[in-house]
């Protein structure tokens, strides 16, 4: 008789989000799968809760899958408990999910809805990103799926991307309104919301994790230039930007990159 695998969400921060539920399957299960065993072992001294414990995250699904799957098949009940969050959302579980015969899920704390709930975005509809890719070609697809979205976008940052990211997101979309969560359930839990070239200055010592949201429910400034431009030939594309104050080596890069043609093709044009 197979073993039932337990996917269970742990608290993101503050350990009393814990769910009594949580608390009984944690206490009935045989093992424990969890994300990082140090970590987990902290909120299981908490709850005064002794079980083996197994390594199993990203890195190691695809060797560690297998173990899992035949200790269920020996019956053994598996508890799957990520470091903080709902297993599976931007984390591990989609492996052994996949070959486990009987799985229940164990609601609790995500990261997602609770940023989203109190963002004062529209919550009707919405579209989850996890971490944007860092390789360039696939970030690009990302953002211009984005693009295309008319809904609130959430998506997880790193500290160290953030103004990074917020930067490529004036680029790219104008200086449009989003909210950052920071640290939800911690004790400097806080949501900046407002444009995003008023809020780039107000960043300093930026450290926890973020969440971004956003909503693509209309056109962007950005858009609406790019469009505009997109019907003016390239010289009176030239003269707009000139208006502007901008200066020729600029002009030609946004040109070039409105436009979706090499650098040295305008370059040639205008030099």
């Amino acid at each position: 008789m197979f073993g039932k695998l337990y996917l269970i969400a742990t608290p993101i921060g503050n350990l009393g989000d814990i769910t009594y539920r949580a608390v009984e399957i944690l206490k009935k299960v045989d093992i424990i799968a969890a994300e990082d065993t140090r970590h987990s072992l902290k909120l299981l001294n908490y709850l005064d809760i002794s079980k083996p414990m197994i390594s199993y995250h990203r890195h190691n699904e695809d060797t560690k899958t297998e173990t899992l799957i035949n200790l269920l098949k020996e019956g053994k009940n598996i508890g799957l408990i990520p470091d903080a969050g709902t297993p599976g959302i931007s984390d591990h579980g989609e492996e052994v999910v996949k070959q486990a015969i009987e799985i229940i899920p164990i609601p609790g704390a995500c990261a997602l809805i609770n940023a989203l709930i109190a963002s004062g975005l529209n919550t009707k509809e919405f579209a989850f990103y996890g971490f944007l890719p860092l390789e360039k070609k696939l970030r690009n697809e990302k953002m211009e799926d984005i693009q295309k979205q008319k809904k609130t976008i959430i998506f997880y940052e790193a500290p160290h991307r953030l103004e990074k990211t917020l930067a490529e997101l004036l680029d790219r979309f104008g200086n449009i309104e989003i909210v950052i969560a920071k640290e939800l359930t911690k004790i400097h839990e806080s949501f900046i919301r407002g444009r995003i070239e008023d809020i780039l200055p107000t960043l300093k010592d930026v450290k926890g994790e973020y969440i971004i949201l956003l909503e693509m429910h209309s056109k962007t400034e950005k858009q609406i230039e790019v469009e505009t431009l997109n019907q003016m030939t390239l010289e009176e594309q030239y003269k707009y930007y000139e208006n502007q104050g901008m200066n020729k080596k600029d002009i030609i890069k946004r040109i070039a990159k409105n436009n979706k043609v090499p650098k040295d093709e305008i370059y040639k044009k205008f030099i």
